[in-house]
């Protein structure tokens, strides 16, 4: 989540030049209008983003780093019947990977495999020692990881030692060596793959699509190529969950994936939807943003990621029920545990003087899984940045850091290397471990450097403004031509409006604790409503008020629940 988006720069998007208005003429002027805003110049290119195709636009998965070897190994594992570990992260991309596995040597009849995931709290991430000795003693002799391993290279010569191969797919960034892996399976890895974006679940996706496609020769199981389309679902669950680029191949995988999502037979995830009153049929990015992911992330914050993982994989209704039950609980109790948090924080902050500027607190009692969720309403809160710290099972001080929208929180954490174990992160967020010698004296010296460095750790957000429009243009029509970009994320935001000089009927807060902001509007289009979430109306850059002239910069969203359409507008900012 980025906060404070109001402190960005607006750029209108450059209008339509006549020769590529020539070459989209079989689109509206709105639709060519969309498209060229997101680079989008020729027919052919306009085709292939408005109809993506299956079978034309993924890639040869051979075509990956290691593929070849990374196959011949399952398939002597499957042939002599040892027994195979998956071994996953335990978030929204390693999970939804997992169960492609799963499901894969299910399907195949193949039942000597397990699946491994580790324990947040306790294990931290990435393909660990501990993790090996234990599949060791459990009889595995492969051990196949999704979304981590890279960089593991300790990991994984132990478990050489111990007498197991292990196949690495993964798509994080390399360093400068890899591990002794027999494949290290990365788009990431080598000049041979067309494109660089895959998630985790989505090299574990290609590594199914190989297995069957290689298949058609050595006769092992009966799939036949095209069956790993009904597993497109937890691939278009991980690839949005996961905030990877929303082009190239991505865009036709969540494409598909959506799609089959929308006609899942998971017993699980319709549960889980069904508890939460969304419609499976008219499923989009933002119910895997605001439904599913939260859900499936809450697991390893607060419990056992395995919960997850059965949510998605049991095909036992009963079973499927009692487990989103539980995982409905373990998101109440993380619910009820970061309000705690704020409420600590807030107390703490309320005995102080003043409040430096850049807040630091930390507990050895919070769980680091937890305070980025806390970090980023307090620096919406506040107006600068947060850096909220706890303990882990190790007993190791790890946190969070949050933008207040204009500092770098990356280039603050660059500035004091000397404070971290390791850190990370981008100018909105981060990650940080804390050496023990410095936790005591962190906040002085985070604020120490942020004071001498200045204006160096400032960041200017743009923001594209795809149109200018009337509330009077947003027809049936308009959000229609406008679905057919979707799904949106990284790298393809949904559209961004001007709405200039409209004047609410009405101005309100609503929810239980009056804490959202709603517009309503007179118009001769479909949205008449205009709603931001944790957002009061004196929070904007300018308040609204009824009867008075506004500049509204919006989403076009439609929104079904309770088995209602609704058509609105989604508030970025008013000035």
């Amino acid at each position: 989540m980025v906060p404070y988006q109001h402190m960005a720069t607006y750029v209108l998007s450059q209008a339509v030049p006549d020769a590529v208005a020539e070459a989209l003429s079989s689109y509206s002027p709105q639709l060519q209008q969309l498209l060229y805003s997101r680079s989008i110049t020729t027919a052919a290119e306009a085709e292939a983003f408005l109809n993506p195709s299956y079978e034309t636009q993924l890639h040869d998965p051979f075509l990956l780093h290691q593929m070849d070897e990374a196959v011949s190994r399952i398939f002597k594992a499957i042939a002599s019947g040892e027994r195979i570990a998956i071994y996953s992260d335990y978030d929204c991309d390693g999970i939804p990977g997992a169960v492609v596995l799963h499901d894969f040597f299910k399907a195949i009849g193949y039942e000597n495999f397990i699946n491994y995931i580790p324990h947040r709290h306790f294990e931290g991430f990435g393909f660990s020692s501990y993790a090996v000795e234990k599949l060791s003693d459990q009889g595995a002799s492969l051990i196949i990881t999704v979304d981590c391993g890279t960089s593991d290279h300790d990991a994984v010569t132990f478990a050489q030692e111990r007498g197991i191969d292990v196949i690495i797919t993964d798509h994080h960034e390399p360093k400068e060596s890899l591990p002794a892996a027999v494949a290290v399976v990365n788009p990431k890895v080598g000049d041979t793959y067309p494109f660089k974006g895959l998630c985790g679940s989505g090299v574990a996706y290609k590594v199914v699509q190989a297995l069957i496609a290689r298949n058609q020769k050595e006769a092992l199981f009966s799939l036949k190529p095209g069956w790993e389309k009904w597993w497109l679902d937890m691939v278009a669950l991980a690839t949005i969950a996961d905030m990877v680029p929303l082009v190239g191949e991505n865009r036709t995988l969540a494409h598909f994936g959506l799609q089959v999502l929308r006609k899942s037979r998971r017993p699980g995830l319709q549960r889980l939807l069904q508890k939460q009153r969304a419609s499976m049929p008219h499923l989009n990015e933002d119910d895997i943003g605001f439904t599913i992911a939260p859900r499936i992330n809450a697991a390893s914050r607060m419990d056992t990621p395995e919960y997850a993982f059965y949510v998605l994989s049991s095909q036992d209704e009963a079973e499927a029920g009692n487990y989103v039950d539980h995982l409905e609980h373990l998101n109440n109790e993380r619910r009820g545990v970061v309000a705690a948090m704020t409420k600590e924080i807030n107390n703490r902050l309320l005995k102080l003087e003043s409040i430096d500027s850049v807040i630091v607190l930390g507990n050895p009692d919070w769980r680091p899984s937890l305070v980025g969720l806390v970090a980023n309403k307090l620096a919406e809160t506040h107006k600068r940045p947060a850096f909220l710290w706890g303990r882990d099972g190790n007993g190791v001080y790890k946190g969070s850091c949050r933008s207040d929208g204009k500092v770098s929180v990356v280039s603050l954490m660059d500035a004091a290397p000397h404070l971290f174990v390791e850190h990370g992160g981008h100018h909105f967020s981060g990650g940080f471990g804390v050496h023990e010698d410095h936790i005591h004296t962190f906040g002085t010296e985070i604020n120490r450097v942020f004071k001498e460095l200045g204006n160096q750790l400032q960041f200017d957000l743009t923001q594209t403004v795809d149109a200018s429009l009337s509330l009077d243009a947003v027809t049936s029509t308009f959000v229609r031509e406008q679905s057919l970009l979707a799904p949106f994320g990284d790298s393809n935001p949904k559209p961004l409006y001007l709405f200039s000089k409209v004047v609410p009927r009405e101005v309100s807060v609503f929810g239980k604790t009056k804490e959202h902001t709603k517009l309503l509007f007179d118009t001769k289009g479909v949205a008449r409503e205009a709603i931001c979430f944790f957002m009061l109306p004196e929070s904007f850059a300018r308040e609204p008020k009824a009867g008075e002239p506004l500049d509204l910069y919006a989403h076009v969203e439609q929104s079904y629940f309770m088995g209602r359409l609704q058509t609105r507008l989604r508030i970025v900012d008013i000035c």
